[in-house]
């Protein structure tokens, strides 16, 4: 974003300079400034793809673990990754009154906050229903020690308004939800 608008401001200022100088420089100096801004767009759009055995071999020296395949229908390789889903359960204790259980919410999403800015979580939510699970999160970490000890860290569970059972649970890179 610095390259565009640095970009910008020198093609203004170019603008202001050809502006005192006949007109077939202007169009000239005008036409090769386009195309520097455009060259320089076009470099800052083009994102970097990386081929699944990079990503493989990176996830791989983070320590975490992955496996591969081939889909029969597409021919594409499908590299899968192992994430830890965190089941957020109705603890022992839910005595706490009104507002410390929403000050204790409100702790509770700045926890999920951060774990998102720091890549740890991916998606996280609570359920529909009353029943005893009352949410998940999907740790993006490479052991189930570390999920357990980044859920075990929410405001929650340190309150026991609510516990945590971990599971292994494997996705496929790059895929969303539908």
């Amino acid at each position: 974003m610095e390259i565009i608008k640095r970009t910008a401001s020198v093609f203004v200022l170019l603008l202001a300079f050809v502006a005192c100088k006949n007109e077939s420089k202007e169009t000239e100096v005008i036409s090769e400034s386009i195309e520097d801004v455009k060259d320089t767009i076009e470099v800052v759009k083009k994102p970097v793809v990386k081929t699944m055995q990079q990503i493989k071999e990176e996830l791989a020296v983070k320590g975490f673990k992955t496996f591969d395949y081939v889909d029969e229908k597409t021919q594409d390789t499908i590299l899968m990754q192992q994430y830890f889903m965190a089941f957020l359960k109705s603890g022992p204790i839910r005595s706490q009154n009104e507002e410390e259980a929403e000050l204790l919410q409100e702790a509770h999403l700045n926890h999920l906050g951060k774990m998102y800015e720091l890549g740890y979580a991916d998606i996280s939510g609570p359920f529909g229903d009353d029943g005893d699970i009352r949410g998940i999160t999907i740790y993006n970490v490479p052991t189930q020690k570390m999920a357990d000890s980044l859920a075990n860290a929410d405001p929650m569970v340190k309150a026991g308004r609510l516990i945590i059972e971990i599971h292994p649970w494997w996705a496929a890179k790059g895929f969303s939800l539908r």
